[in-house]
């Protein structure tokens, strides 16, 4: 506290303190009050001041340059972090509380090992998603493929990523596990091609097969004309042909590829049972002999 016969004019919290003590409050209960009172009042409206100027202007800067909504989340934390600081730095002087880097500094030091340890899979987790930010192996909307797991990407985080499943499950996972590993990213370019093989017979006709699987997927809502659907011979075993279809869909993340697949599999069983083409079954051929043994005659021994 500034002391009252100096010349220079009291602090905010100088003020406060000094009317607390006449009301009959004890000096250090009164300064400990101002600097409370100071530091919240302040904090508060420099905060709220911050946020109604500075983040409108933020939000339009994005909106100018194009931002996508993934990239915007992070930023506007950030700038809100920012603002928290910058509130919290100048509560700090105007209560008489000294500097916020030096007592940042001290608190610091004294946490930094025993934080270090304890939050090491946050710092990795934290890394890692600052790293899908600026990579962008994948985006909000995306359906990706990981370590046996796939769903669409709903979040993304600094910390953790939400992603749901086909099944309608919700996944939180890890950055560190999406960016230490492979990723399969089906919404990259668009399109996604969908491979199925059909089993004919030694003696059907294999080109009309062909015919009859292409025909098919150019019926079928949601497969691509361009590029077109393509059928070729990929197998030979002990009782069939394998011809594997290849047909395009459109937005893998958006469209229903289970279905389209599906349906595009029961039109060509259809039209190969409606015109003969007969789909073989695996069968196994046993080689062996029996032996009857009579037990009913009584057993002899030499003697």
């Amino acid at each position: 506290m500034t002391p009252i016969g100096l010349q220079t004019a009291p602090t905010p919290d100088g003020y406060i303190s000094e009317l607390l003590v006449t009301v009959g409050l004890p000096t250090q209960l009164a300064n400990t009050v101002a600097s409370g009172v100071v530091f919240v009042v302040v904090f508060v409206g420099v905060y709220l001041v911050s946020k109604l100027a500075i983040v409108p202007v933020v939000a339009r800067l994005l909106d100018n340059r194009g931002v996508e909504e993934h990239v915007r989340k992070p930023l506007t934390l950030v700038v809100y972090g920012a603002l928290l600081f910058v509130a919290a730095g100048l509560a700090f002087s105007l209560a008489g509380l000294g500097n916020i880097l030096v007592a940042l500094s001290t608190v610091t030091a004294a946490a930094t090992l025993a934080v270090g340890f304890a939050m090491q899979d946050v710092i990795k987790n934290f890394v890692a998603g600052v790293f899908i930010y600026t990579d962008e192996p994948f985006r909000t909307g995306d359906w990706i493929e990981w370590e046996g797991n796939s769903g669409y990407v709903e979040d993304i985080s600094l910390r953790v990523s939400r992603v749901r499943t086909f099944d309608n499950e919700h996944l939180t996972v890890p950055n560190s596990q999406l960016t230490d590993g492979v990723i399969k990213n089906y919404d990259t370019h668009g399109t996604l091609r969908l491979k199925f093989t059909f089993r004919v017979g030694f003696d059907e006709d294999l080109d009309r097969a062909r015919d009859i699987v292409v025909e098919a997927a150019k019926a079928q809502d949601g497969v691509l004309d361009e590029p077109e659907p393509s059928v070729r011979l990929v197998e030979l075993n002990d009782a069939s042909f394998g011809l594997q279809s290849r047909i395009w869909i459109d937005d893998p993340g958006g469209s229903d590829f289970l279905r389209i697949r599906g349906q595009f599999v029961q039109r060509v069983s259809e039209r190969f049972a409606a015109e003969g083409i007969k789909i073989p079954y695996p069968h196994r051929t046993v080689d062996g002999s029996l032996e009857q043994v009579d037990r009913s005659s009584p057993a002899t021994s030499d003697d």
